[in-house]
């Protein structure tokens, strides 16, 4: 089926592949699309829920009929689209969603019993009884639904992502977005153009056109050479811009190693983060089909695809065509499978007026309302005014017109406009912030109209870049009107499908109508219209426009479905790249994490975050030598810690102090410029929430610091109470934490290194406890805290995050040489644990300031968030379990968290149960285990010996309840 002297194959070398198990021969640069048609192969599928023969609908990633599987055991890849996979040596492609075969599928019975699958019968049929759907409907329905499938086994290949930033973001390599990448860059811009083709260059490597004098496709050529040159320009193919985001955020997706057999190292996927100062739409337009019975078999295809196969890839889909149209560039298929020496049959116009033609037959007014055939099409039956009439035909190419592509300009929420002269919707400008639109995305389908407003964007860009634009000379091209009048499905008998993967048609649309599903939304749902692998990218609009008829609306007021990312699928491997095996949860790195790496620590998952929990040296073997070591250092000494993992939001305005006073049940208002305090912050039912310091560093500016498991959670509530609660109050709130890194330096010796680091020395009384600042750090500002979680003489440095792993490695070379060091997770545990210190092992909220021995924390002269509710008397009674500390004195010296607490004399049982444990650490300064639990009556029972058992560790020890505070009760080491 190669036409001789046509494509853009020619001489091309050959390469084998094999689909179905049968070997086959195809060009380099065919899609699997293009090789089978070249060698007759039409039936690739079958639909989701009928089994019906499906064939190669379209040329593009818009396709839904010719989804095939890759490879083969775990490198299989199914649901991989034949119109976008590039053949290569070896290539092995399979049909799916068939058995035992493509030609002869079993489950093609469904097709027979298609009166009773309308849409809503599994609402209708499977509710009773209702004890069968968990045992017998869903396994059986589960079975039998899906498309391709996976291995089962692990994916030995690997997925990268990458980031990049831009001046300009062209999406789209057609007429528009070369002219406007071309305009961009010979102005200075730095620019990305992105193509989801394997070629750049859109809709001219299909058409027999002319662009300023040249062919085409030689247009294009000379383009890409120039942009090519350009070291400020980024040439992008295989890469498909997936979705819209804010503050000018794009995601891509680009196919790496799809095209050739996979070789060792080299990724199968790329994920890109794009962020772009200002972004050209210009993914021109999908041809949409007409809905008429039996309008899916295979051989059916829209006419732009037609042209497609014939003008890029050299291939005739059929040897006696026909097409079924209503607008002027149809006929342009038409013209070129005449003068490639194909025959045309017949081309059938919905218009009265319709163009005549000297190379084809053209029948006007007609429709056509049935086909013949069944694994192919071999006729069709056209109706006009004299009448039916039946056409020998093997290749139907139909168009009922073209929708702009315009789903990224909607994923932000915005909602496109109907243009009644196109019979389609177009992008609603501004939608997405920086993002304009050119060429047939935005409704212009001439040549030199995408041309014109390609050149129009990309110096709208460079104007509100600041950039200064060159004269851009418009190549010459056709501008021929687009006419057309619109239809979308043709009247009669027999089933006319909408969306060929999932088997709607137009009598499911209007059943739900009928049934009251109105709305587009609603209709999807029920129907699942557009809910397949292509979402609607071919049936939406002529979906809306058949529940519009049958509503009695016009289709503006029907609307359309919300199109969201991504644009085209993206696999897990690919949004997850270097998580695999991990269970594609997000890692958040520390600066010091090479750094601490490098000093051999063991790192611990805290949160999304990885801290280094401990650092052995020398011959210590197991973790508790290294944590007693570092405590030690601490203690006597002077010790480097990174404690950027805990929350930092930024609080400015003038309302600054409201906020904090609202939300903290301590006052912060009388905070003195210059001072850290500390605060407690209640939930709205009077539990506790978190805990943490803030301090103020100006009049109106202040800096909150959260613990590292609430950070998310207090940034939600402080955003809550500002837009909801106190919209009137001038106060921003900004999360920084990962803007500042920040490392605590405690120990006697503490001030002794910062100094030798600080421009300006400080003492005791120029930095006293509780104090902070602005400090200059070997050059650079940084902040600086005078707080202690350690009990220990202590501060927290603050400095911009990029300079983070400097800081870490220079703090911990000066306290070596101060015979101290880094500490970790471990120690900072048992560290805190010695001073009664909180985190969220006690504040797990369930608690209260009461529980925790911190009522007087809760202002009695001030409202806050939860002050009523935490006075409840049962939230003040003295039988609660509070805060205590423990310490072991009987036989058993181990303590363990989680373990519960029982009178000595109490039988192990439920009933008798006095608490539970909820930190414990081995304490050097002490000589034995401590531990803080919450008890019954706790504080009261100070003294007393209670029995901790711990059945899942086989503990059984007796504890004697202490003060929560077990070292330097006074604080004097704090305070220098």
């Amino acid at each position: 089926m190669r036409i001789a002297g046509k494509g853009l194959l020619q001489g091309a070398k050959p390469v084998t592949f094999s689909f179905n198990g049968r070997h086959m021969m195809g060009l380099e640069g065919d899609t699997l699309a293009s090789a089978l048609l070249a060698n007759g192969v039409h039936l690739v599928g079958r639909s989701f829920k009928y089994h019906r023969p499906r064939g190669i609908l379209t040329a593009g990633s818009e396709e839904p009929n010719a989804l095939v599987t890759v490879g083969s055991g775990a490198q299989q890849d199914p649901n991989i689209r034949a119109t976008q996979q590039e053949i290569f040596e070896g290539l092995e492609a399979r049909s799916q969603n068939c058995w035992p075969s493509v030609e002869y599928d079993v489950q093609a019975v469904n097709d027979l019993a298609a009166p009773f699958f309308g849409a809503g019968f599994y609402y209708k049929t499977f509710m009773w009884p209702s004890a069968f759907w968990e045992k017998i409907y869903e396994p059986t329905i589960r079975k039998a639904a899906g498309l391709g499938a996976l291995s089962g086994q692990p994916d030995p290949d690997i997925s990268e992502k990458a980031y990049a930033s831009c001046d300009l973001l062209v999406i789209g390599s057609g007429p528009a977005g070369l002219m406007a990448a071309l305009v961009a860059g010979r102005a200075g811009a730095d620019v990305i153009l992105a193509e989801e083709d394997a070629s750049m260059g859109g809709r001219l490597l299909s058409e027999v056109e002319q662009v300023d004098g040249l062919p085409g496709v030689d247009w294009v050529a000379q383009v890409l050479a120039e942009l090519g040159d350009m070291d400020n320009v980024r040439l992008m193919p295989r890469t498909a811009i997936t979705g819209a985001y804010d503050q000018g955020t794009y995601g891509a997706l680009e196919r790496v190693a799809h095209h050739h057999s996979r070789r060792a190292g080299l990724p199968r996927e790329c994920f890109w983060r794009i962020v772009a100062k200002r972004a050209v739409l210009a993914a021109g337009a999908i041809e949409r089909p007409i809905a008429f019975a039996n309008n899916d078999r295979p051989g059916i295809m829209t006419a732009s695809a037609v042209r497609s196969y014939l003008n890029r890839w050299g291939v005739a889909p059929g040897q006696r065509v026909t097409l079924f149209a209503n607008n002027d560039q149809a006929h342009h298929t038409a013209r070129d499978l005449v003068q490639a020496g194909m025959h045309v049959a017949m081309v059938v116009d919905s218009r009265h007026d319709a163009p005549d033609s000297d190379l084809f037959p053209v029948m006007k007014g007609a429709q056509v309302c049935n086909t013949g055939g069944r694994k192919r099409i071999d006729s069709i039956t056209v109706r006009s005014v004299a009448g039916e009439e039946r056409i020998q035909t093997d290749c139907l190419a139909m168009s009922g017109g073209w929708n702009p592509t315009l789903h990224l300009t909607c994923h932000l929420n915005g909602r496109p406009q109907w243009n009644r002269d196109i019979a389609s919707f177009v992008p609603t400008p501004g939608t997405v912030p920086g993002l304009a639109c050119a060429g047939a995305c935005n409704g212009e389908f001439s040549t030199a109209g995408a041309l014109r407003e390609g050149a129009e964007v990309a110096g709208q860009a460079l104007q509100e870049l600041g950039l200064e634009g060159v004269d851009a000379t418009l190549p010459q091209a056709g501008d021929d009107a687009y006419n057309m009048t619109a239809i979308w499905a043709v009247p009669g008998k027999g089933r006319a499908w909408l969306d060929f993967q999932n088997d709607v048609t137009v009598k499911d649309v209007k059943q739900a109508a009928t049934e009251n599903f109105r709305s587009v939304e609603h209709m999807k749902r029920y129907t699942t219209q557009g809910m397949a692998t292509d979402q609607g990218k071919n049936s939406n609009v002529a979906a809306l426009a058949v529940l519009a008829d049958a509503t009695g609306r016009g289709i503006p007021e029907t609307g359309t479905t919300t199109f969201r990312p991504p644009f085209v699928p993206v696999s897990m491997a690919a949004m997850g790249a270097g998580a695999a095996g991990m269970g594609f949860k997000p890692q958040r790195f520390l600066t010091s994490h090479l750094a601490s790496k490098e000093l051999g620590a063991e790192q611990i998952e805290v949160g999304l975050w990885y801290r280094a929990s401990y650092f052995p040296e020398g011959d210590e073997s197991n973790w508790r030598q290294s944590c007693d070591r570092e405590i030690g250092l601490v203690r006597d000494h002077v010790g480097v810690c990174d404690v950027s993992t805990l929350g930092k939001i930024d609080i400015q305005g003038p309302d600054a102090a409201k906020l904090l006073d609202f939300v903290y049940t301590n006052t912060f208002s009388s905070l003195k410029v210059g001072k850290v305090r500390y605060g407690l912050m209640l939930r709205e039912d009077g539990f506790v929430m978190d805990d943490g310091t803030t301090a103020r560093m100006g009049d109106h500016h202040y800096v909150m610091t959260t613990t590292t498991a609430a950070a998310g959670q207090v940034m939600a509530h402080l955003e809550f109470v500002r837009q909801a609660l106190r919209p009137e109050w001038d106060v921003q709130i900004t999360s920084v934490t990962e803007q500042w890194a920040q490392f605590a330096v405690a120990g006697p010796k503490s001030r002794e290194l910062l100094n030798g680091i600080l421009s300006e020395k400080i003492d005791n009384d120029s930095w006293p406890f509780m104090g902070c600042g602005t400090v200059d750090v070997m050059g650079v500002q940084g902040r600086l805290f005078r707080i202690s979680f350690s009990g220990e003489m202590a501060y927290e440095l603050a400095v911009p995050a990029r300079y983070g792993d400097a800081l870490f490695r220079e703090l911990v070379s000066r306290a070596k040489a101060l015979d101290g060091g880094a500490y970790g997770m471990e120690a900072l545990n048992v560290l805190r644990i010695e001073k009664g210190f909180l985190t969220h092992a006690e504040l797990n909220g369930t608690v209260t300031a009461f529980d925790l021995g911190l009522q007087g924390m809760v202002s009695k002269k001030k409202d806050c968030i939860g002050k009523p509710m935490s006075a409840r008397p049962g939230l003040m009674a003295e039988d609660r379990q509070r805060l205590v500390g423990l310490k072991p004195v009987g036989a058993v010296k181990q303590l363990t968290s989680g373990a519960h607490l029982f009178n000595p004399d109490d039988p192990v049982e439920r009933i008798y149960d006095q608490g539970y444990v909820t930190s414990v650490g081995f304490s050097p300064a002490l000589g034995h285990m401590i531990g803080l639990a919450f008890l019954k009556s706790g504080p009261d029972r100070i003294g007393d010996t209670v029995r901790l058992v711990d059945h899942l560790r086989g503990i059984d020890a007796l504890c004697e309840v202490v003060d929560p505070v077990f070292f330097d009760p006074e604080g004097t080491r704090a305070r220098g």
